[in-house]
């Protein structure tokens, strides 16, 4: 098949530093991670909820839980591969990572270590929806060096080469694809909706606020439309049940239920952030009577000595409207 344009196959997927190699697919996951962690560590800003040091620490766990259930899902949904090879399970550089697993570990365990940290449970989830597609729309690129996951061929401008090492079996014929054959490029089309759906959710949250947390179902929802339409396209080996692809079939359940979980959620306010205070600490409230701000020790001072003279005061008037009084009295007393 030749097209007139196409994306080239790249030549490597490493880089070598020295004696340290690095693979491009680690390189690619760990860049995306490090991207989602800046925006969900700047949206708890804003919020006023946390800091980025509380989206870093989260994250640490989050991103451990994710890897585990992201290989755990893909070694489950490709068995045949590990059956009588269980020390490439391990081998995350040689890809295999199944987004709906780290979605499934690794959201929940992200939400509770957010909690131990006294960010609410909407609060975190609103400030990570956008930027889980964040980390995934820079990782796709990992599949691309891998040269693995591309799509059915096509003669589109921007088809994608594979090299003669990464072709698979045509399923329609159960023979190799041939060399020279171009492919839709998987990879660029998911990179490119989970880019897109940032700018969405980012727009969605900033005009209409849902409350609840409730972001994370249309995130959800998101995902599952772009990886349902992209799964259909893939040639890779899996397994079908019915019309559909597994990856298809867990597609459509992340919109259902990221949709009832947008509408269970919205119906829940987002309640203020839980700021804790040392109580050896003394807040005062500034003019607007709104915001606790720390008064020094000069000040303190000050209002102490300020407090003990006005009460000083207020004692000695006391006693002349006594004696007043008393004095009335006696001259009624004498009439």
């Amino acid at each position: 098949m030749s097209t007139l344009a196409s994306i080239p196959s790249p030549s490597f997927n490493s880089i070598d530093i020295g004696p340290i190699s690095l693979n491009i697919y680690g390189l690619a996951i760990a860049v995306g991670v490090v991207a989602g962690v800046w925006l969900f560590g700047r949206r708890l800003e804003e919020r006023g909820a946390g800091t980025q040091d509380d989206a870093s620490s989260i994250a640490i766990w989050a991103v451990l839980a994710g890897v585990i259930g992201a290989r755990l899902y893909h070694v489950a949904t490709d068995w045949e591969r590990f059956e009588n090879n269980y020390a490439d399970i391990p081998k995350l550089w040689e890809g295999g990572l199944g987004i709906p697993g780290g979605l499934l570990f690794g959201i929940p365990v992200g939400l509770y270590m957010a909690k131990e940290r006294g960010i609410p449970f909407a609060t975190a989830a609103t400030c990570a929806a956008p930027a889980i597609p964040l980390a995934q729309a820079i990782g796709r690129w990992g599949n691309y060096f891998n040269q693995e996951l591309y799509g059915r061929p096509t003669d589109l401008p921007w088809a994608l080469e594979i090299d003669a090492d990464h072709l698979v079996e045509n399923p329609a014929t159960g023979e190799l694809f041939a060399v020279g054959t171009t492919f839709h490029p998987t990879f660029l089309y998911e990179s490119l909706w989970s880019l897109a759906t940032v700018f969405v959710l980012l727009y969605i949250d900033r005009r209409w606020r849902p409350r609840g947390g409730s972001l994370m179902g249309l995130y959800l929802a998101f995902y599952g439309l772009g990886r349902f339409w992209v799964e259909g396209l893939r040639v890779d080996p899996a397994d079908d049940v019915g019309p559909f692809r597994w990856n298809q079939w867990v597609a459509l359940g992340a919109i259902a239920g990221g949709l009832a979980l947008f509408f269970v959620l919205r119906r829940r306010p987002e309640p203020d952030p839980v700021v804790d205070f040392d109580v050896d600490d003394e807040f005062l409230l500034d003019e607007a009577g709104d915001r606790p701000t720390v008064g020094d020790d000069s000040d303190r001072s000050e209002d102490a000595g300020g407090g003990n003279a006005g009460g000083e005061a207020d004692d000695d008037e006391a006693e002349e409207a006594e004696d007043e009084s008393a004095g009335v009295a006696d001259d009624e007393h004498q009439r």
